[in-house]
């Protein structure tokens, strides 16, 4: 029914009156059977013809007190169509991720490996941002942006899929992909701005130091959080060989206290993810520690719809007395 469509009802509990008309149509029939006295005829053929228009409408009178007692039930229990909307402002945060595609990320301590594994776990961190900007850099002997900060986060991901090792020159440029994530965000105007710097080894190649990376972050306003990845002490590394792939277990060398000085220098965090549950669980504590702050103004708007009823039910009953005093007048009713 479109007159209640999108209705609510302030005084339900008036549809209890609703009870009302099924005792009153059963008063009607026993008062109309005391009132009314009967006939016994043999063949009652030749009075088939003589039905008139008033013996058809002979029960007009509950049927409209019926309707009109139905209205006015409604009425009282006031229907209402809402209305609600909310304004809601996002002070963002833009986050680079910055990850290492050096070939010891082909370790396969993480699942299927240290790459893979980041790629998979970063992408769910991603989708469960939507409000935010995040951009993506690789590094390995060098670096560059894969993807500058964006709010199209299905491009994002696709990127993030497409990187793979060997796209640049092998190596570990831990500073160089600090200082490149941190160059993408110095025109941001974002109330928060952090790098996740992800990374398997020790810095063993580039211009720019670590630790120099981490100074240039702090005087921006950069916020970086570093994580470790890799077990402890050795990892099954697949080697080519005249037989096929080999897996040796080659040592983990991550350089632990430059990671967490550079978390240190930026007021950041330090973590080591040994297997991919830890890396997930990473991802989470990361995305608690940055939330948006997100002011939400809520309207409600409530418009009263009794009025059609009430006039139905007023229109109804002057029907039923207008048929009363004229049409049938003098009519049991």
């Amino acid at each position: 029914m479109n007159l209640l469509k999108g209705i609510t009802f302030a005084n339900p509990s008036f549809f209890w009156l609703l009870l009302l008309i099924p005792l009153m149509v059963a008063w009607y029939w026993w008062r109309n059977a005391q009132l009314q006295g009967s006939l016994r005829m043999s063949n009652f053929s030749g009075f088939l013809r003589v039905r008139s228009l008033k013996s058809n409408f002979r029960y007009y009178s509950i049927i409209l007190r019926s309707l009109a007692l139905t209205a006015m039930v409604i009425a009282l229990a006031r229907p209402q169509s809402a209305l609600s909307w909310q304004n809601a402002t996002t002070e963002g945060i833009d986050i680079i991720i910055a990850t290492d595609i050096s070939g010891s990320m082909l370790s396969e301590d993480l699942k299927p490996n240290r790459l893979e594994a980041g790629k998979n776990i970063a992408i769910d961190f991603i989708k469960d941002r939507p409000d935010d900007r995040i951009g993506l850099v690789v590094f390995s002997g060098e670096s560059f942006t894969q993807c500058p900060l964006t709010i199209d986060h299905d491009v994002l991901v696709n990127l993030f899929q497409d990187i793979n090792n060997g796209m640049i020159e092998d190596g570990t440029a831990i500073g160089m992909g600090l200082a490149t994530a941190v160059n993408r965000l110095k025109d941001s105007e974002a109330k928060s701005k952090v790098v996740i710097l992800l990374t398997d080894g020790s810095n063993t190649t580039g211009s720019i130091p670590p630790i120099t990376a981490a100074e240039i972050a702090k005087k921006m306003n950069v916020r970086v959080y570093t994580v470790g990845v890799g077990t402890k002490g050795y990892a099954p590394y697949p080697v080519q060989t005249p037989f096929g792939i080999q897996r040796q277990q080659v040592p983990v060398t991550i350089d632990e206290a430059t990671l967490s000085n550079i978390a240190k220098t930026t007021g950041g965090k330090y973590f080591r993810a040994t297997d991919n549950a830890k890396l997930k669980a990473i991802y989470q504590q990361i995305d608690r520690l940055e939330k948006a702050k997100i002011a939400v103004t809520q309207y409600h708007k409530k418009t009263e719809r009794f009025l059609p009823f009430a006039l139905f039910a007023f229109f109804i009953l002057l029907l039923e007395f207008v048929f009363k005093n004229t049409l049938f007048k003098g009519a049991l009713t």
